[in-house]
């Protein structure tokens, strides 16, 4: 097996929802300044789904803009990461791939740990890209964060999901073999079973972020990556786009690298672009930084990049990526201004009816209103089965 072979993210995409609920509208609501939402946090709207949106359409709308590109018979193994999971038994991925109307010699696997799942997911796919060069693997986050209504973590929520295909010779970025990984058993973040929504404790989970990024970034450092000087930016994983500043600073200093707030701000500005408009993503957030940094206006071409994943309770990853010349070539910009400027904006009492319904959870029968404008939506519930669909119309 050639080690040295190029293998990384041959392209990627993303989708979010319909729907978007701007802090402005939310301040309106909270009496909140809104210095505290665009500076405090750094959110100016977040992605809300539609009655007939989840995890599943917005994975399939992403999904299928790679499939009109690259031949989906070299695809073995689909990866679908998640913490917001619509069932405790089947992959979220069975029904991507149903929709996609992908060939069925394939393996599709569910991976959860909070916000770092999809890191994990390149990872594993990068391997089996290694074990045979001639396979593709799809990777696909989707998630929707989502918090108790007039709590702390309301203004931090938001929904999208990235797919990524993992290839040898990636038009887009090869990942590095060296990566320093962290994990260590803490409850800042956490949704039981039984609950909608997260529970979370705001300090302590800063904290241990940042604990996580000292050592992960310590045990990249003991194996030989890349030194911080040589890298033109981090991506990080943005709960909140504030988080990934923060998160930069206390790197810089850990690196004994003096810099002041421009300094910070012009590395990590071009990555929170749609993470400020989208919001907290979960398992996506890190790689919608990452298509922040791709398709804005900096010429990347062979620079490397490191990108760091966290996931509360917690697991942490630092990797690096080398960005392949002529990337630009094979970006989305256009597909992904779409996703986010279609959206249709909503008051704080539309927001408060979606969140009122609640699908039956007791196996009746549930028809969704038609709503969304994607390619694929959730039709309704029945006898305990969600029911999806693809549609003539395309975001």
């Amino acid at each position: 097996m050639p080690t040295d072979l190029p293998v990384g993210i041959h392209d990627l995409t993303f989708r979010t929802t319909s729907l978007s609920l701007t802090h402005a509208e939310l301040a309106r609501h909270t009496g909140a300044s809104l210095a505290k939402y665009h500076q405090g946090i750094g959110q100016r709207a977040m992605s809300v789904p539609a009655a007939d949106e989840d995890i599943v359409t917005m994975a399939a709308d992403a999904a299928a803009a790679l499939m009109e590109r690259h031949d989906p018979h070299k695809i073995r193994t689909l990866l679908f990461a998640t913490e917001t999971g619509i069932d405790q038994s089947k992959a979220a991925g069975v029904y991507v791939h149903s929709l996609l109307g992908l060939h069925p010699h394939m393996r599709v696997v569910e991976l959860k740990q909070a916000c770092y799942g999809a890191a994990a997911a390149v990872q594993l796919a990068t391997a089996l890209v290694h074990q045979n060069p001639a396979q593709q693997v799809l990777v696909v986050a989707s998630d929707i964060a989502r918090y108790d209504l007039d709590s702390p973590g309301e203004a931090t929520q938001g929904a999208a999901a990235v797919a990524m295909l993992i290839a040898a010779h990636p038009a887009l970025a090869a990942i590095d073999p060296v990566a320093g990984l962290y994990t260590r058993d803490v409850m800042d973040f956490w949704r039981p079973n039984y609950r909608t929504t997260a529970l979370v404790d705001g300090k302590k989970s800063s904290d241990a972020y940042l604990h996580a990024l000292d050592h992960a970034w310590a045990d990249h450092q003991r194996r030989g990556g890349q030194a911080l000087k040589d890298l033109y930016t981090v991506c990080y994983h943005q709960p909140f786009t504030r988080m990934a500043h923060k998160a930069h600073r206390h790197l810089l200093h850990t690196a004994g690298t003096v810099a002041d707030h421009g300094d910070i701000d012009r590395a990590i500005a071009p990555t929170t672009t749609y993470n400020e408009i989208v919001g907290n993503s979960y398992t996506a957030s890190v790689f919608l930084a990452l298509a922040s940094l791709l398709d804005g206006t900096a010429l990347l071409d062979g620079v490397s990049i490191g990108l760091f994943s966290y996931g509360s309770g917690s697991v942490a990853e630092f990797l690096t990526a080398r960005v392949t010349p002529g990337y630009r070539d094979f970006l989305h910009v256009a597909e992904h201004q779409r996703a986010v400027t279609l959206r249709r904006e909503i008051t704080y009492a539309d927001y408060r009816r979606l969140r009122a319904h609640t699908p039956p959870v007791d196996g009746g029968h549930w028809d969704a209103p038609q709503t969304s404008p994607g390619r694929y939506r959730l039709t309704g519930i029945d006898r305990h089965q969600r029911l999806y669909a693809s549609t003539t119309a395309d975001r």
